[in-house]
This record gives C-alpha cells, structure tokens and sequence, in this order.
C-alpha cells in the first residue's frame, strides 16, 4: 500500500518564543511541506492555551496557501460552535477563490477551548447551536455550492443565499472527531472521516467500523473516504526523538491532569524538569506505543504497519518535536526535521 502523508499544525509556542515566531516558524514549515511532497497541510482551532498559537485556522490557511505552490491547506478544523455556518461558508468561499482546487474544510462539534472560553466565544459573537450541528454542516454545503441555499419563510416566499466570493470551485467539507458520533454523522451524510486519534488513540477501531459499515452514498463522494491523524517524532537517533517528544508528552500530561497550562517547554527544561516531578513518566508508554516515535527506519514501519491494520492510505502527523534551546525561535528544526526523514523513510 502506497502511503501518503499530511500535516497537522497546532502552531506551538515554546519557552520565550512570542506568538508572532511560532507562526513564521510554522508558515516556513507549511512550505517545507509543499516542497517534500505531502499532501496537505492543516491548522488546528485551539483557544486561550500558552503552548498554542493556532487559534483562527482560516487566517493562518490564506497565509498558507499564499506560500505554497500544490499542497492542499485546510483547517483541522474549524470548531463550529464556535461560528456561524454562513461565516465559515463566506470565509471558505474566499479562501477557495484565492486557492483554487486546493482548500479543505474540516470541521468539528468540540468546541477547542476551555468553558470559560465557550461562553465568552458565545457571548461575544455570531456562534451556532452544538445541537443543530448536523443542520450547520448542511448549510455550509449548500451555501458554498453552486445552487445556494434556499430560506422559506413562514409568510410565504423563499430567498437564496450563497457563499462569497463565489469561487470557481467548493472547498472539500470533511467530518473531524474522536466518537461514535462524528463517525455516524459522516456516513449519514456521505462525506469524507477523519478520526482525530493523536488525542489518545481509543475508539479508533470503532469509529472507522461505524462510519465504513454505514456510510451512504453521496453524489461528490460514492464511496466511504477515510485518514487517522497521529503524533510523530522522528530523529536520526532513538535518544534524541525521545528528547524532543518529552516537552509534548509533559504539556499533554499536564492536560490531562488538570495543571496549570505553560508555553512548551524547550527539551532542556522538559529533562531538568522530569527528573525532579516525574511528569511525563505515567504518560511515556503510551506515546511510545501510539506515536511514531524513533529513527526514520523505525517510524516509517510502524506507520506503514499502522496504515495497513486500519486499512488508510493517508496518514496525518502532527510533528510534536520539541526544540532544542540554543535552536532559532522563527524556524521549527525539529519537526522540520521529523516531516523531512520520515517522508524520506517512507519513500525509500
């Protein structure tokens, strides 16, 4: 099985890097990307976290898109509680318009943010209602298609509305989530799935069983379209691929138990740090034995193993090498170095 491969971008923010760095440094990656060959690049929708810069996807994808020459840009994905569906539709409409044949929408029910963010995220602004999502993924589609969408109002009459800038093509519309449900909506729906398994891998058999099992033809796509996003770490050697992982592996520990949220710690901080409080340790195995982690030879064949068990011909990596302190803040030379020797790996 040939294996293609893509990108997930959280645009994160280490010790003393400012917000403006981590974006150049993941724009400059995006082209790296381009020029390697993978197949598309998208940006994550996450708010008020210090180790996260990636908080409006369409944004960072114009900037993107605007730097690149073929790979596809998209968001992974667009939260839309968080947002009107006509806004979105209008936003991807331009983005499409500015990047022909090249945009994906992905888009998701969670809300990408603490509860607190939520309600402010309500509060101060147009968002949509999280029970009407499989209502707002419909009107997004219809709006950013050709036809329109057509209101009815109760007096009688209809009124068309369309997404625009009216592009010449749509942005691809894809599913996100990490549940049964996502995966049943998706196949209720006939649209491509992607299973968001670098949050923690369980479900993920499931989900692909659901959404294969009962998937429903649609026009734009007869037949079920499937890839699995993953964590990955490649180095030239075993120690240094684990000395990079560790500052991810605390800040998702720190996640995970509730701990105050801090910039990504640099790998020097991440080692003095854990030999002290033992962060990482009861997180360690599991991102050994769920992330493609280790030299290019080891990654590319646990992901080739991993692409055939789950029957996908694209994997998604989010590239969570750490940086290394005395390593420039507007360049990302760890996970430029992880798409560059595991793309590398899987090609030879």
């Amino acid at each position: 099985m040939s294996i293609s491969l893509s990108v997930l971008d959280l645009v994160p923010v280490r010790t003393g890097q400012t917000s403006a760095e981590a974006v150049a440094s993941s724009l400059a990656l995006a082209e790296r990307a381009d020029e390697l060959g993978f197949t598309r690049y998208w940006f994550a929708e996450h708010h008020n976290m210090p180790a996260v810069a990636s908080t409006t996807p369409p944004v960072l994808i114009a900037a993107a898109a605007a730097r690149t020459r073929r790979i596809r840009v998209g968001s992974g994905g667009v939260m839309l509680p968080n947002h009107s569906p006509l806004i979105v539709a209008e936003q991807f409409a331009a983005l499409e318009a500015l990047a022909p044949g090249r945009i994906d929408l992905g888009i998701g029910r969670a809300p990408g943010s603490d509860p607190v963010i939520t309600q402010l995220l309500h509060r101060s602004g147009t968002t949509s209602d999280v029970d009407r999502f499989p209502d707002h993924v419909r009107d997004i589609l219809a709006l950013t298609s050709a036809e329109g969408a057509t209101m009815s109002f109760t007096s009688g009459g209809t009124y068309t509305v369309r997404a625009t800038p009216t592009p010449t093509g749509t942005p691809e519309v894809w599913l996100l989530g990490s549940s049964d449900y996502s995966a049943q909506l998706a196949a209720a729906s006939g649209l491509p799935y992607v299973f968001a398994n670098h949050f923690s891998g369980e479900g993920l058999e499931r989900a692909l069983a659901l959404y294969r099992g009962q998937y429903r033809p649609s026009e734009a796509h007869p037949e079920p379209r499937t890839f699995v996003t993953a964590n990955a770490v490649v180095s030239p050697t075993a120690e240094e691929a684990w000395d990079r992982a560790l500052p991810q592996v605390r800040m998702m520990a720190r996640l995970r138990t509730g701990r105050p949220l801090v910039a990504l710690e640099t790998v020097e901080e991440a080692r003095d740090a854990e030999a002290s409080d033992n962060l990482a340790a009861p997180f360690a195995d599991w991102a050994r034995s769920s992330w493609f982690l280790g030299t290019p030879t080891d990654a590319a064949t646990a992901l080739r193993d991993f692409s055939a068990r789950h029957g996908v011909d694209e994997v998604m990596i989010s590239p969570v090498a750490g940086a290394y302190a005395d390593e420039p803040m507007s360049s990302a030379t760890g996970r430029a170095q992880t798409l560059e020797l595991l793309s590398g790996a899987i090609a030879a």
